[in-house]
């Protein structure tokens, strides 16, 4: 848990399996905190995201809802509360403004995410006493705190995902300052690039502005949760905020120094981790595929092709059954496209290996296939291509494998 944060989690009744279900992180001392988010681009946003867009966008309008300032975050799961209409805008709202007036903040000041089932209300009158209670007597600046909010988030998970990463950037006095950059996240299925059914929180104790830290957190999403697919789909309430409380005494960072550099590069080495353990955690998943292509005209065309490959189904049940079917990943980087406009590859010249075994290079390659089949049997598969379309590009993507469990657990979803 970086410094000048305080989290923790109840069980509110919102989850029929009476797991915790309420969360509530804060600012220490309750003022607030430079933010930036990134939210789902789905059309039919939920109320949770609509309005901490409109409290970011209030709280500094030139962020345009991408970054302003927050005291308190607030988290449900076990329901959406998305395609809710007036009165579930209005059971976000109440519900956000008594989260406010128990921490003595105003309205504008609280953000919220929320998971679970589209389309049910929040049962806001059964979560105002343990919403009091969680912020009286549960709140702590420990690492278990943001754990417990971690396990808070998830619905359809089987683990929760945390990852931190530690540094040291210069104090005001000039000597040297301890600082954390800590993620949590939830989502395993309607995961797809383009933001997807997950939420995150990455939190650091170092100091800057909330337009530098939506400058740092744009990238990291391009490359690691825009890089995830589970399922082909997108959700409603895809939220991921970067809340930074320059708690450590770091002195305030500035754009393009290599202080700034350091912690940027540490934000998205959390959001990778998250992304990976996301994709390892996919409903039904047993294996997380990892595609690392290389010799794209430029790092957009190689991301594009990497999502492609993790993407395509017949990828997926290709690697659920091991077996070594090249020409599935061949096809698939094959309809890569950027914007409508296809991937540069040379088919004669391209190159594609599996757990490491080169399988074609411009034509098909003789290969073990049972050796291949075997190696495919693991945690991790990864699949590497090269482009050889004349640029140094490079991208990669995660997704899992697509096995008959998770037709199981999403034909029974909202039972």
């Amino acid at each position: 848990m970086p410094a000048g944060f305080v989290a923790g989690a109840v069980a509110a009744g919102i989850k029929a399996s009476g797991r915790l279900d309420l969360g509530v992180l804060a600012a220490v001392d309750r003022q607030p905190l430079p933010v930036a988010g990134v939210f789902t681009t789905n059309r039919m946003r939920a109320a949770p995201v609509e309005l901490s867009a409109a409290n970011l966008a209030a709280s500094e309008p030139s962020g345009s809802g991408h970054w302003g300032r927050a005291a308190a975050v607030l988290s449900t799961s076990g329901c959406a509360n998305a395609a809710t209409g007036v009165d579930g805008d209005h059971d976000q709202a109440g519900l956000m403004e008594g989260l406010a007036s128990l921490l003595g903040v105003p309205p504008v000041e609280v953000l919220a995410i929320s998971t679970g089932l589209i389309g049910t209300r929040l049962p806001v009158d059964r979560l105002r006493q343990p919403l009091r209670e969680l912020v009286d007597h549960g709140l702590a600046d420990t690492d278990d705190a943001l754990l417990a909010l971690a396990e808070q988030m998830c619905t359809t998970d089987t683990r929760a995902k945390s990852a931190s990463v530690s540094l040291e950037l210069p104090g005001a006095d000039g000597g040297p300052r301890a600082v954390g950059v800590s993620g949590i996240a939830k989502g395993v299925g309607m995961i797809h690039p383009r933001m997807a059914t997950m939420l995150s929180i990455v939190l650091t104790d170092a100091a800057l502005e909330p337009w530098l830290l939506y400058e740092m957190l744009l990238p990291a999403v391009m490359r690691t949760w825009n890089q995830l697919t589970v399922d082909g789909d997108t959700s409603t309430n895809d939220t991921v905020l970067l809340i930074a409380s320059g708690a450590s005494g770091a002195a305030p960072l500035h754009a393009g120094s290599p202080e700034h550099d350091r912690l940027k590069s540490s934000v998205q080495a959390v959001a990778r981790s998250l992304a990976r353990q996301q994709a390892a955690d996919g409903e039904g998943a047993t294996t997380l595929i990892t595609c690392q292509v290389s010799g794209a005209r430029d790092d957009t065309e190689a991301r594009a092709a990497a999502r492609a490959v993790v993407a395509s189904s017949l990828v997926k049940a290709a690697v659920h059954g091991r077996d070594p079917n090249w020409g599935r990943m061949a096809a698939a980087l094959g309809n890569a496209e950027v914007e409508g406009r296809p991937v540069s590859l040379r088919h004669e010249q391209l190159e594609i290996a599996i757990a490491g075994t080169p399988v074609f290079a411009g034509q098909p390659l003789d290969f073990d296939r049972a050796a291949v089949a075997r190696a495919m049997d693991a945690a991790e598969l990864l699949i590497r291509a090269d482009l050889a379309a004349g640029g140094d590009g490079i991208g990669e993507a995660f997704g899992c494998d697509l096995s008959e469990r998770y037709v199981v657990e999403n034909s029974a979803y909202s039972t």
